[in-house]
């Protein structure tokens, strides 16, 4: 019932920042931010003398920044939500609510959508410089998360299959990892090389391989005493790694033991959509003098966004399901110190088979299952605007 789910979410211990306080804080980080990347846009246009923007709104952007300024100061001067504070958070951020309506058919929003990579780094920046430079003392939603995990196994659980699948630490992740790297081996084998057969069957090899032998095979490639890994960083005088010990390098290991074994059917896919796009493209562009750059930008990655789309929900997918590599490279145990190898499969499988709790188990299984179904929708909503599909 109703409980399992508030057991999910029950912490073992109080949290020093309040969870309203949070959502109420990010609420208006995000609208704030918002209004100030479409601000920015309004900034260029005016400085440009080939768009066409509204003069007659820079008056309203200029309010709207002096408010966003009284805000700071106010909040800046105390440790704690005040009413005042509060009051002043959500006018702010109806009066940006307001602003982002009215102004949703001007120039600046069609540039704001038209550019979406600028669109997202600028908001990116400011709402960074807004929660974690300017207004230091009130923290967002993902600063109280970053404190309640450590108080709840499931939302630890989250947080580092989250981490596993989409985030940036010592290096790019599982998803984006897999996907650019089995690209760049698609592309090298798809050219005219000897052996060609050989290496695609090598490349192919560790995914029909079983998940337990190749994690034992990098448990011993990782020992931190007489491992490969640590031998090859010992000839070059580099200090050795406690891959399998240290917290911090848990993820990470997990991410290259997966993306090991998964890049060769991503290869595979990626070759197929290679061999399936008409070799005359190639021909008109080399007689137009197309550098290898222009060919791929403008012939290859257009013409593969189908193929790149089905494999990025895969990937993803199949990223949220990792479970068999923790549990054999940590012998069991979710990791080496802290729960820090804890994903939500690991969890449902530990609270069903290990603690019993069929209810707290299913009820997991569906959030993971409701986390899927949210991100696979937001990725169909950007294909049918970014991916092409030829014919």
């Amino acid at each position: 019932g109703f409980d399992n789910y508030k057991e999910l979410f029950r912490l073992t211990y109080p949290v020093s920042l309040s969870f309203v306080n949070s959502l109420i804080n990010t609420a208006v980080y995000i609208v704030v931010a918002l209004v100030i990347v479409q601000a920015l846009y309004h900034v260029f246009g005016l400085m440009s003398k080939y768009d066409k923007t509204e003069k007659s709104h820079s008056f309203l952007y200029a309010i709207y920044v002096a408010a966003v300024a009284g805000y700071v100061l106010l909040r800046n001067s105390s440790a704690n939500l005040t009413a005042a504070g509060l009051f002043a958070g959500l006018g702010l951020m109806g009066f940006g609510l307001f602003i982002l309506m009215r102004r949703r058919k001007s120039v600046q929003w069609k540039k704001m959508r038209s550019s979406q990579w600028l669109t997202l780094l600028l908001f990116v920046a400011v709402y960074y410089a807004l929660a974690y430079l300017i207004l230091r003392q009130s923290a967002d939603f993902v600063q109280y998360f970053t404190l309640a995990k450590e108080s709840s196994d499931f939302l630890k659980s989250i947080y580092n299959t989250v981490y596993y699948v989409l985030t940036v630490y010592y290096v790019l992740l599982s998803v984006p990892t897999q996907i650019g790297l089995a690209l760049i081996i698609a592309m090298l084998l798809n050219k005219n090389i000897k052996l060609r057969s050989l290496f695609r069957t090598a490349y192919f090899i560790p995914f029909v391989t079983s998940v337990v032998a190749v994690s034992l095979v990098w448990q011993w490639m990782f020992n931190d005493q007489f491992g490969l890994l640590n031998y090859i960083l010992s000839i070059f005088n580099l200090p050795r790694i406690a891959w399998l010990k240290e917290e911090a390098w848990t993820i990470p290991t997990i991410a290259i033991v997966s993306v090991w074994q998964h890049v060769g059917y991503t290869t595979v896919i990626f070759l197929a959509g290679l061999q399936n796009i008409d070799r005359s493209y190639y021909e008109a562009a080399d007689v137009d003098g197309a550098s290898g750059w222009q060919k791929f930008k403008f012939i290859t990655w257009p013409l593969l966004s189908g193929t790149t789309f089905f494999i990025m929900i895969i990937t993803m997918i199949g990223a949220f399901k990792v479970f068999s590599q923790i549990f054999i490279l940590y012998q069991g145990l979710p990791g080496p110190v802290s729960k820090s190898g804890l994903t939500l499969v690991y969890y449902v499988f530990d609270a069903f088979y290990n603690q019993q709790r069929m209810g707290v188990a299913s009820a997991a299984a569906y959030v993971l299952f409701m986390i899927i179904l949210a991100l696979t929708m937001v990725q169909l909503y950007v294909g049918k605007k970014r991916v092409h599909y030829e014919g």
